[in-house]
C-alpha cells in the first residue's frame, strides 16, 4: 500500500482512503495518546531502521479533549512533544482557557435572559389570573357555580392595577430576590460588562486598559474624597435604601399595605428591638435581617460622628485653626532666641496688662508649647498662642491675621547665613503679597550685613532689618575696651529697667534741642525721629536743632507711661572747668575663634585703638585663609595704622595650644563663637565656656596677678570677668540676647 502511494500521489485526491483509528498508548506519557490513521501510517517509520526527512513526526494530543475532525488536507507539523520533566499541568491550562472564553458569552446570556424572565414571568403570572377570573365569570354565568357563590365580577381591563392585589407581592419577592443578588453578579462579573456590550455590537475590541471594577472603585473614591458631604450622603441612601428594601421583603411576606410595611420597616431600622413581636416564620427573618441592617447604619453614623469630632480635635490640638485676634504680636519662624524674645515682649506688656502673642512656625504645635512651658517664666498675662505652619505660604499667614498685627518679627533660621537670609527674602515677599496689606511694621532678623540692602529694597519702607550678628560683634568690641559697659548695655537694651521710647510731643514743637534735654524730668532725650526726613533718626542732634511739626523724640525712661515734658526749668549760667580727654595708650587683644564679620571688628578696632596696638589672632584657619577671607569681607591689611595683625594658628580647645600663648600680656581676650560651628548653637557654646575655663585655669596655676578682661562671646552671650577678683558676671544683650540663654543660666547659678 506505501509502494501504490507512492508511484500513484494523485490518488488520494480522487478517493479518500477510509480511515481507522488506532489509540496507542504511550507508557512514559499516560496523559497522551497516539492517534494513526491508514492514511498516516506511512509516517510511522520505526525508529530502530534510522531517521528520515519525508516522514512526519505523530502528534500527541490530550486525551479528554474533543478533536475536531480531521480534514482531507494533511495538517501541518505539530510542535515536539514536551519532555518528560514538564507536567500536564500546564498544557491542560492552556488549553482549557480558551473553553473559559469560549462559555463565557453564554454566562452573559443567561445572566440576561434571567433578568429579562423574570418581569416576563410576573407578567405571564397576571395573565394567568386575568384568565382564570374571565373562567369563573363564564362558569357563573351557566350556572355552574352554586347560587349562594354567583356574584358578578368586575371586569378586568388591561391594565396593571390589578397587579396591586395578591400578585402584587409575589413581584415584591421577585424584587427583593433580585436585588439580593444583583450585587453579587455585579461584583463578580463586572469587568465582562465591557466585552458584553463589544459582543452585542458585533466588534472585536474587548481589550481594557483598566478593568472596569477598578474604575468603579476610584471614581468611588474621588466621590468621597472630593465632596465632603459623600459620607453623609452615602449613609441617608443607605437608610433610605434599607427602609425601601425592607419594605418590600415585608410587603411581601405579610397580608398588610404597603405603606405599612414601610412603616413597620422604618420602625425596625430605628429600633432593633421592634421585631421582638412580629408572628410567622417569613416575617421574623426579613425583620431580622432589617434590624441588622439597622444596627450597621447606626455603626456607621457613630463612626462618622466620631471620626468628625476626633478630625476637628486633631485640627485644634495641631494648631490649624485660624487665630482672631487684632493688635497682636506676630512672630514668624522658630529658633533659639525665641525664648529671650518672648521673655522681653511679656515685660514690655506688663505695663498695658498683658497681649497676645502668636507664633508660626513649621514646627509641631505640641512641639512648640512644650518648648516654651520649658522656658518656666512667667508671662505676667501676656497669651502665647502657637500655630503650626509656613510662613511662606500666604493662607498660613491669613491664618493668623496677619494684616491685623501691630508688629510682625521674622527670626533667623538656624542654618547659615546665606540660607537664613534667603528664607527671610522670601517670607518678605510673602508679607507684601498680603492683599489686604499690613497694619504694622515688620523686623526681619538678619544674618549678614552685605543681604541687608536687597531685603530693604523688596520691602520697602515696612521692613526694618536688624543684623544682629554684626551688631553684636561691635558691642563686644566696645564691651571689650570700656569695663562695665556689658551692663548698662543690658539695662538699654532690655525691658527690665529703662529703655529706648519714640513719642510726638506737641508742645515742644518750636523748641531747641537744648530745651527739649531738660523738658524731661525722669526721661533722657537723646535723639529725633524727622518727620520731614522719610522718618530717619538722628542720634543727639545739635542743640540748634528746632522741633517741627510731626517730628518725634527719642527717650531713655523706665516706661512709656512715666515721663513727660515738664515747664523748662530755669538755668543758671556759670563757667566750668574743660574736661581734658585722657591719653590713649596702647593696646593688646586677643581673638580667639573666627567669626563671619570678623573684618567688621578689625575695622571698629581701628577706629577706637591708639597707635601701636596689637590684635592677636588665634584660630585654626590658616593664614592665607585668613587673608583671602579680610580681603573677601573688603578689609584691606595694608590700610591700617592703628593696629597690627599678629596671627597664630592652633586649637582654643585644646589646653597646650593655650599655654603657647602670652596671656598675661593680654589687656583684652574676646573667645568667640568659631564660624565652623556656629550653625550649633549647643556646640559653639561649649567650645567657648571650654575656653573660657582653660584660659582662667592656666591664669591661675602660673600664679600671676594680673588684672584682665575675659570677654566670651557665646552666640549672641556676653560674659565679662575680672581676673584679679576672680568674679565673673554672666550678662545677655537684651532682647537681642537669644541665643546661648540656656548656657547663660547655667553659668550665673555656677557663679563662673
Amino acid at each position: 500500500m506505501r509502494k501504490s502511494n507512492e508511484e500513484f500521489p494523485n490518488l488520494s485526491l480522487r478517493k479518500p482512503p477510509l480511515k481507522r483509528s488506532k489509540t496507542i498508548p504511550n507508557p512514559k506519557h499516560t496523559h497522551f495518546s497516539v492517534s494513526v490513521s491508514d492514511s498516516d501510517e506511512q509516517w510511522n517509520y520505526p525508529s530502530f531502521l534510522g531517521t528520515t526527512t519525508k516522514k512526519k513526526k505523530t502528534s500527541f494530543k490530550p486525551h479528554n479533549l474533543n478533536l475536531p475532525k480531521p480534514s482531507l488536507v494533511p495538517p501541518p507539523p505539530p510542535p515536539p512533544p514536551p519532555p518528560p520533566s514538564t507536567s500536564s499541568s500546564p498544557l491542560s491550562s492552556q488549553v482549557t482557557r480558551p473553553q473559559h472564553h469560549q462559555r463565557s458569552p453564554i454566562l452573559y446570556l443567561l445572566f440576561i435572559a434571567s433578568i429579562v424572565f423574570v418581569p416576563h414571568s410576573a407578567y405571564l403570572q397576571y395573565k394567568l389570573t386575568k384568565l382564570e377570573d374571565e373562567k369563573l365569570n363564564l362558569c357563573c354565568q351557566i350556572d355552574f357555580c352554586p347560587g349562594n357563590e354567583r356574584t358578578s365580577l368586575q371586569k378586568v381591563d388591561g391594565s396593571f392595577s390589578y397587579i396591586l392585589n395578591a400578585d402584587s407581592r409575589t413581584v415584591a419577592l421577585y424584587i427583593v430576590v433580585v436585588t439580593l443578588i444583583l450585587p453579587f453578579m455585579l461584583y463578580k462579573y463586572l469587568d465582562y460588562l465591557p466585552q458584553i456590550v463589544n459582543f452585542l455590537r458585533r466588534t472585536n475590541n474587548n481589550k481594557e486598559d483598566v478593568p472596569l471594577k477598578k474604575r468603579v472603585a476610584y471614581m468611588v473614591d474621588v466621590f468621597f474624597s472630593i465632596y465632603p458631604y459623600a459620607k453623609l450622603l452615602a449613609l441617608l441612601f443607605a437608610t433610605l435604601f434599607l427602609i425601601g428594601f425592607g419594605g418590600l421583603a415585608l410587603y411581601a411576606v405579610t397580608g398588610g399595605s404597603l405603606a405599612e410595611a414601610l412603616w413597620h420597616s422604618w420602625t425596625y431600622v430605628a429600633d432593633s428591638g421592634n421585631h421582638a413581636e412580629t408572628e410567622g416564620t417569613g416575617q421574623r427573618i426579613v425583620s431580622v435581617s432589617i434590624s441588622s441592617g439597622g444596627m450597621l447604619i447606626f455603626a456607621m453614623m457613630l463612626g462618622l460622628v466620631s471620626d468628625a469630632i476626633s478630625e476637628k480635635v486633631d485640627s485644634l490640638r495641631k494648631g490649624k485653626s485660624e487665630v482672631i485676634e487684632k493688635n497682636h504680636i506676630l512672630i514668624l519662624g522658630w529658633s533659639d532666641k525665641l525664648g529671650s524674645l518672648l521673655k522681653q515682649l511679656a515685660i514690655a506688656n506688663k505695663s498695658i496688662g498683658g497681649g497676645v502673642i502668636v507664633v508660626l512656625a513649621e514646627k509641631e504645635k505640641e512641639e512648640m508649647e512644650m518648648d516654651i512651658a520649658k522656658l518656666e517664666f512667667d508671662f505676667m498675662g501676656t497669651s502665647v498662642i502657637c500655630r503650626s505652619g509656613s510662613p511662606l505660604i500666604l493662607a498660613d499667614l491669613k491664618k493668623v491675621s496677619v494684616s491685623k498685627a501691630r508688629a510682625i518679627i521674622v527670626l533667623a533660621s538656624d542654618e547659615n547665613a546665606d540660607q537664613s537670609d534667603a528664607r527671610a527674602l522670601r517670607v518678605v515677599l510673602s508679607l507684601t503679597g498680603v492683599r489686604e496689606g499690613l497694619g504694622g511694621h515688620v523686623v526681619v532678623e538678619m544674618s549678614d550685613l552685605d543681604n541687608e540692602p536687597l531685603v530693604k529694597l523688596v520691602g520697602g519702607e515696612l521692613i526694618e532689618t536688624v543684623v544682629a550678628h554684626d551688631v553684636i560683634g561691635r558691642l563686644m568690641i566696645q564691651c571689650a575696651l570700656q569695663p562695665g559697659l556689658a551692663q548698662i548695655w543690658e539695662d538699654i537694651l532690655g525691658f527690665e529697667n529703662a529703655e529706648f521710647y519714640i513719642k510726638r510731643w506737641p508742645e515742644l514743637d518750636g523748641l531747641f534741642f537744648k530745651d527739649v534735654l531738660i523738658s524731661f524730668p525722669d526721661a533722657i532725650p537723646c535723639g529725633v525721629k524727622v518727620a520731614a526726613d522719610g522718618g530717619m533718626i538722628i542720634i543727639n542732634p545739635d542743640d540748634s536743632y528746632v522741633l517741627r511739626d510731626g517730628d518725634e523724640v527719642l527717650v531713655i525712661a523706665e516706661d512709656d507711661d512715666t515721663y513727660a515734658p515738664g515747664p523748662l526749668p530755669e538755668v543758671h549760667k556759670g563757667l566750668c572747668s574743660r574736661i581734658h580727654d585722657p591719653p590713649k595708650y596702647p593696646d593688646k587683644i586677643l581673638f580667639c575663634g573666627w567669626r563671619r564679620d570678623i573684618d567688621d571688628m578689625i575695622m571698629v578696632l581701628e577706629a577706637l585703638l591708639a597707635p601701636g596696638s596689637e590684635l592677636w589672632m588665634f584660630n585654626e584657619v590658616p593664614e592665607k585663609e585668613r587673608e583671602k577671607k579680610l580681603v573677601d569681607g573688603g578689609l584691606d591689611v595694608s590700610e591700617l595704622e592703628n593696629i597690627k595683625l599678629v596671627h597664630r594658628e592652633g586649637n582654643a580647645v585644646i589646653r597646650r595650644h593655650l599655654e603657647g600663648l602670652p596671656l598675661e600680656t593680654f589687656d583684652s581676650i574676646l573667645i568667640l563663637a568659631d564660624e565652623s560651628v556656629e550653625d550649633s548653637v549647643a556646640h559653639s557654646d561649649s567650645r567657648s565656656l571650654a575656653t573660657l575655663l582653660l584660659i582662667r585655669d592656666i591664669q591661675v596655676s602660673s600664679f600671676v596677678a594680673f588684672e584682665i578682661k575675659v570677654i566670651m562671646f557665646t552666640s549672641l552671650t556676653i560674659v565679662s570677668c575680672c581676673g584679679s577678683q576672680n568674679v565673673y558676671h554672666t550678662k545677655t544683650l537684651g532682647s537681642l540676647t537669644t541665643l546661648g540663654s540656656v548656657t547663660c543660666s547655667k553659668l550665673q547659678l555656677n557663679q563662673l
